[in-house]
């Protein structure tokens, strides 16, 4: 193969034809952009499995909206929405750890309530005893 043949590179553009190049730089540029979309059509695929049971009804509108605009919109507002659902996830996961913690607490209280009150209950009981004793 002669040293212009080993520059040529197979790539997408941007329009997702399939051309040769024979300028490496170019190449490497347009396989780099070729490999963000399809990882930004991975995040909006994941966007939508994640969008099912966790996520709020307007953020389950928006994202539809979102998938109905023209692809190079879509590209430019998915990152976006990607990170909007995802902190709302985090958010509903803690909200709901700190219910458990308190739902927790609250239990732990009742027990310790229960226990001071048996335990008073023994004192007043030994108390009585010993008054009883002595006289």
């Amino acid at each position: 193969m002669n040293r212009a043949g080993a520059a040529e590179k197979w790539h997408f553009e941007c329009n997702g034809r399939l051309s040769i190049k024979n300028n490496t730089a170019a190449a490497d540029t347009s396989a780099r952009t070729f490999q963000l979309k399809e990882l930004t059509m991975t995040k909006i695929a994941a966007t939508q499995t994640k969008l099912t049971d966790e996520t709020p009804v307007e953020l389950q509108e928006m994202a539809a909206a979102i998938e109905a605009l023209p692809q190079r919109y879509r590209d430019a507002v998915a990152p976006a929405l990607a990170r909007v659902v995802e902190c709302s996830t985090r958010r509903r996961r803690i909200l709901n750890l700190v219910q458990e913690a308190l739902s927790q607490l609250r239990l732990d209280m009742k027990y310790l309530i229960f226990d001071l009150e048996a335990t008073r209950r023994e004192r007043d009981q030994y108390k009585e005893m010993l008054e009883k004793d002595q006289s």
